[in-house]
Order: C-alpha cells, then structure tokens, then sequence
C-alpha cells in the first residue's frame, strides 16, 4: 500500500491544484522574464520584426522560465520553510509533493527547450538553457556557500533580453543586446541587496549566505548598492550612444536611474529595513518603467 503524505491535505477544489501549481511556477518573476525578453526582441528585430516568431519567443520563455522557477522551489523546498516569507510555497508547505513538484519543473524546462529550438532557433534556445542552468546549478547552491551569490545570480536574471535578441538575429554579437544585459545586471544587484538587508534574519536563520550576513553595519551592502546604481547612468547612456534609442529613451532613462539612485542613497544614509523596503519598492518600479521608456521610444 502507497503512504499518504499526511502534511498534503486530501481533499481540495481542482482550482486550488491549479492555483499552487501556478503560484509553483514563480508568475510575477516569470512576468519580468518575458517583459525582459520581448524588449530584447524589440530593439533586435529592428524592420525584421516578426509577431509569429515574438508569440513563439513568448511560448518558449514562459515554459522555461515557468518551470526554472518551479525547480528552484523543489530544490529550496526544506529551506523555504524555514523563512516566513517562503514557507507558504507550495512545496515548503507540502501541498504539492515533491515527486509531482520535480515532474511539473522538469516538463516545463525541456518542453520551453525544445520548443524553443523547433520554432525559434538554437542560439535563443542556447542562452535560454545557460540562464536555467547558471540560476539552478550555480547560483542556488551557492546562496548557502557564498555573498557572492548576488553577483552570480545577477547573471541568469539579465540574460532575458539576449535571448529575446538572439530569438530574432540567431546570434549574441550585438552590442545592444549586452547593453541591456548590463542594465538589467545592474538593477538587480541593487534590488536584491535591498530584500537581503530586510530579510537579513531570515535568509541567515535559513543558511544563506547573503551579503549582510557579513556586513553588520551595512557599509558594504551600501556601497555596492550605490556603485551599481550610479552605473546606470553610461551604461544607460551607451543604449543612445551607439543609437539603438533615442532622446525620448535617454530623458526617461537618466530621470529613472535619478529616481533609483535617490533611494539608494537614502538607504545608504539610513540602513533601516524601511529604507530597504522603500529601495526595494523603488527597483521594482524602476524595472517596467526603463522598459516602457524603450518602447516609448521605439513609437517615437
């Protein structure tokens, strides 16, 4: 006779299965993911643009991305539930089994895979599996070895729009397409370091090994933070330079990382978990506002 995982409830609506193995599959990250991409896509495609391919690059993303963050879950199941503000996942919470967490992850992985090399090309499909495998085998067993996790991770998460570049070019040699790696790259070491310092206890009580963990006083979390924020600006800057945008793209550009910037440095005055929040709130405002500066731009 098969053991029943007493921890699973027994009895739920259809659409709270469907609800956890949504929320399984990480949506607002997933959301970001896309958004990412189909800038990446944009500003690559130039006259070639292409809405069959851009639908197929948006199918493939979702999949991968779906299920990358669905297997982030079952790999961090035993330390999510040591967090308050994870131990609700499904996984952590065990209203999804493991076994059925591993199958739905891995499905999704290898479906977005070769999806995306049957109806986009290789190379798209190439950084697609670098980004899944850089966030999985390297950058999550490392946020429990080393701070220098959030550089790591950087990585996987500003990889979106050189897939998205890739998916209309069929190759990652574009300048523009590592410009806007390098502004995503930026932003979210700023964004994550703002989470770490206010969750500092818990990610600590869990095992990870975040950058305030080792930085009591918060001076080094601030200067990075500071460092990376002020780097928008060039970098930023370079997307006009080498005329990928244009004027519209550059005003709404320095006003942002402006915008950005000021909470850094408000952080960086005051190292309280409200000003982190207040940092936090702000990079997640700053992200689709940048990106809508690109498309503006890009009717313009």
């Amino acid at each position: 006779m098969n053991s029943v995982d007493k921890n699973i409830p027994l009895e739920r609506s259809f659409s709270d299965i469907i609800a956890d193995y949504h929320e399984l599959t990480k949506p607002g990250i997933t959301l970001a993911v896309l958004a990412s991409m189909l800038v990446g896509y944009v500003l690559g495609s130039g006259a070639s643009f292409s809405y069959l391919i851009m639908i197929n690059v948006l199918i493939g993303t979702y999949l991968i991305a779906s299920g990358t963050g669905a297997h982030n879950q079952f790999i961090e199941r035993n330390l999510d539930s040591l967090m308050k503000r994870t131990r609700n996942r499904p996984l952590a919470a065990h209203r999804i089994s493991p076994t059925n967490g591993k199958i739905f992850s891995l499905s999704l992985i290898f479906a977005g895979l070769i999806y995306l090399v049957v109806f986009v090309n290789p190379v798209a499909a190439a950084v697609s599996f670098a980004t899944t495998f850089i966030y999985l085998a390297i950058y999550t067993p490392m946020k429990r070895v080393s701070a220098f996790n959030i550089m790591i991770g950087a990585v996987p998460g500003a990889l979106p729009p050189v897939g998205g570049w890739a998916a209309t070019t069929g190759n990652i040699s574009d300048p523009g397409m590592w410009i806007l790696f390098a502004i995503l790259f930026l932003w979210q070491i700023t964004h994550v370091m703002a989470i770490a310092w206010f969750c500092k206890d818990d990610y600590a009580g869990a095992g990870y090994r975040m950058l305030p963990k080792n930085d009591i006083s918060g001076k080094k979390t601030a200067f990075y933070a500071i460092l990376c924020t002020v780097l928008l600006f060039p970098v930023s800057y370079a997307l006009y330079y080498l005329k990928y945008s244009g004027m519209v793209y550059l005003v709404l550009a320095i006003l942002l990382a402006a915008f950005y910037l000021y909470y850094t440095l408000v952080f960086a005055k005051e190292r309280t978990s409200q000003n982190a929040r207040k940092l936090m709130f702000a990079s997640i405002a700053y992200l689709p506002l940048i990106w809508a500066a690109v498309f503006i731009d890009r009717l313009f």
